[in-house]
């Protein structure tokens, strides 16, 4: 099928009395995803609104959200009887209970089919990005995208490949090459640089508090935490320690162990690791350089001592392969 053909399909779905409402698990590739769906469906229906259900805590989110007027209202926030046509991008209705609430006309993700989805199916998991799918919507509608769009959409493709260092493809590469022309490098440079809170300090501190090095690997347990994305911070900023390759960082979030694991994409599949260590005990998976583990806390024994419990298992079930 060709982009004019998938972009037929798209706008053939709605018509001048849509009222269309954009579901999200905001994420940069989602936000910018939605921003340019948004964007092809302007003039063309009677309304477009997009939301979101997670917490949006990075810093670097944030920045994203606040410096390209991106547009996002809360699910809280949302009557869905206002809308009668719905659309979910970088994402599938089974991947979260949020998402399976609306009949959606539209579904458009790079990630591998999983359930029946919309009247209008766009599922291309060859893609690194939904950005880049979306920015191919855009050149086959003609439109030019704006500064703020075109730098959304370059931060989705850049996150989504972690820099063209995993799962990314000429598709992927073309677009980015595209969408640099319009962009402002300026704002790019503002989000990714974007402050950290006092908040991630803490949990920094006690990450590095608490951390161990072993086998070329670091693991720090930062006890309770206002909220999972500080581990993923924390994770990746010990990724930048030259004799670390694997970075492990833990969590406990309102009842739930949190796990972030980070590799340097030379050595075992972090997802595959993440599932022979914690998969029986909770939900585990992820990519080559990249994974996440969730627990519920009512899984483990009271008194365990989580940070060395955390060592053992990746240790046992998977350190002999990922030196």
């Amino acid at each position: 099928m060709s982009n004019i053909q998938r972009l037929e399909g798209l706008l053939g779905c709605f018509s001048g009395e849509s009222r269309v409402l954009i579901i999200i698990n905001a994420d940069p590739d989602a936000i910018a995803s939605a921003m340019a769906v948004k964007r092809l469906l302007w003039r063309k229906v009677s309304e477009v609104t997009i939301t979101y259900f997670n917490e949006i805590s990075r810093p670097d989110n944030i920045a994203m959200v606040r410096l390209l007027d991106a547009g996002l209202v809360p699910l809280a926030k949302i009557n869905d009887r206002n809308f009668n046509a719905f659309v979910v991008v970088d994402s599938q209705p089974d991947h979260h209970e949020c998402l399976a609430m609306f009949p959606y006309d539209a579904v458009i993700d790079h990630h591998p089919l999983s359930c029946d989805v919309g009247r209008f199916n766009d599922i291309r998991e060859g893609y690194g990005a939904c950005s880049t799918m979306m920015t191919e919507y855009l050149k086959a509608a003609g439109v030019k995208p704006s500064a703020k769009l075109a730098t959304a959409l370059l931060l989705g493709i850049k996150t989504d490949t972690s820099g063209f260092l995993r799962q990314a493809g000429m598709e992927d590469v073309k677009a980015f090459q595209y969408l640099y022309r319009f962009a402002n490098i300026h704002l790019l440079t503002r989000i990714e640089q974007a402050e950290l809170g006092e908040e991630h300090l803490e949990t920094l501190a006690a990450a590095i508090r608490s951390r161990t090095i072993l086998h070329n690997r670091i693991y720090a347990h930062a006890g309770k935490i206002a909220n999972p994305d500080q581990c993923v911070i924390t994770a990746d900023f010990f990724m930048r320690i030259s004799s670390v390759n694997w970075s492990i960082v833990s969590g406990v979030y309102n009842a739930t162990l949190i796990i972030i694991i980070r590799n340097d994409g030379l050595r075992k599949n972090a997802g595959t690791a993440a599932k022979q260590a914690f998969e029986a005990v909770g939900s585990a998976g992820g990519h080559k350089s990249m994974a996440r583990v969730e627990i519920p806390m009512a899984e483990l024994d009271s008194g365990l001592d989580i940070g060395t419990w955390i060592i053992q298992q990746m240790e046992k079930h998977a350190g002999t392969k990922i030196v």
